[in-house]
């Protein structure tokens, strides 16, 4: 997806404001989502290019070779410098063509190295260097109606890979087994890719929220935790759900019926208006008065976009106002070390008025008591 016009003209206004006269976009959701240039960085030391947006006029993406072709396809509306020996080299020659005096980077996403090198660009060019931070993250934290659609949609398959996988999995299996034919049916149904490493975890792993798959063998009767998420069209998804592969005792029923009330009674409060700390208080508070305030230890739920982890945050510090829009994840669970765990999470859309479910499965959602 590459982005609207209106975009670009945003983030100029923006630079008109802080009297920028231009801004070096380094980080690479970022980076697509302005100039619809798909290709990643490998690590933060080994970037697959640049944007050097003006405060007005016509956009750069600086890029070498190994990406000109790709970058001529995608990067509508933007020129093309590539560049032979790094991007400092490239800078020195488009800053003094656009007769810069201010630039901005972004701070969260520059090696020291590399701020060093453009420290002494600076100085040479007499030029004023800005750090900024969320400045075009705060205009992706609203999704466009084309970008709810395709999170809908990898959402969907998401849910669809784990429906797959669920009718597979019996004792026996490894945890490590699992989480492989997870990622291996997810592109075989058509994602580019996980949006993460996923998570698998049986009986006392799943104490560890983010527990890296194992060896570990399942037995009948135990949980399973599984946490995942993909990508689809550049969009991520993502999803946990904890299940017993067998009959499930009563004492698994009663906290499972407790982590799933919490989540029903975040999504009941979630609004435009509504600040991710509510939202969060909200389910807090009914895993407390369950007896298990202390065993539930993250936050409620992220944003998610073309990052699976993203502004707004869901926890005790997220303060700003959930605006329609943004998409987060509602995901309460609870952690006993001598027991295991259990975390439930879906995504929702954020509307004026509540917001939108988009997960559809319901497996071990809504267990009763028998």
């Amino acid at each position: 997806m590459s982005t609207a016009p209106q975009t670009l003209a945003s983030v100029q206004a923006i630079l008109q404001e802080r009297q920028l006269d231009a801004l070096i976009v380094s980080q690479p959701d970022n980076r697509r989502y302005l100039s619809g240039y798909t290709v990643p960085d490998h690590g933060i030391q080994e970037s697959s290019g640049y944007l050097l947006i003006p405060q007005e006029g016509q956009p750069w993406l600086l890029t070498d070779s190994r990406f000109t072709l790709q970058a001529e396809a995608e990067a509508k509306g933007f020129r093309l410098h590539v560049y032979r020996r790094g991007l400092l080299e490239a800078l020195e020659a488009l800053l003094l063509q656009l007769t810069v005096q201010s630039l901005g980077f972004e701070a969260d996403y520059f090696l020291y190295s590399t701020h060093a090198r453009l420290m002494e660009l600076a100085e040479k060019l007499t030029l004023q260097l800005v750090a900024t931070t969320n400045l075009v993250e705060d205009l992706r934290v609203v999704k466009t109606a084309e970008e709810l659609e395709l999170i809908r949609k990898s959402s969907s398959l998401n849910d669809q890979v784990f429906q797959r996988v669920y009718a597979q999995v019996a004792p026996g299996q490894s945890e490590r087994e699992i989480a492989r034919l997870i990622e291996n049916t997810m592109l075989e149904l058509g994602a580019e890719r996980p949006s993460f490493d996923t998570i698998v975890a049986f009986g006392e792993n799943a104490a560890k929220p983010h527990a890296v798959p194992g060896e570990r063998r399942l037995k009948p009767g135990e949980t399973v935790l599984i946490d995942m998420g993909l990508v689809l069209n550049g969009y991520c998804s993502d999803m946990s759900r904890t299940f017993v592969v067998g009959e499930p005792d009563a004492l698994f029923i009663e906290r499972l019926r407790l982590v799933r009330a919490a989540q029903k009674a975040a999504i009941a409060v979630i609004r435009a208006g509504v600040t991710g700390a509510v939202v969060d208080q909200a389910a807090r508070d009914v895993l407390a008065e369950g007896g298990y305030g202390e065993a539930f230890g993250h936050g409620l739920g992220h944003g998610v976009g073309l990052a699976v982890h993203e502004a707004p945050r869901l926890s005790p510090h997220g303060h700003t106002p959930l605006r329609a829009g943004m998409v987060v994840t509602v995901e309460p669970g609870l952690y006993l070390a001598d027991w295991g765990g259990i975390r439930l999470e879906n995504m929702v859309i954020v509307t004026e008025e509540g917001c939108e479910v988009l997960n559809q499965d319901t497996t071990f959602l809504d267990l009763e008591l028998e």
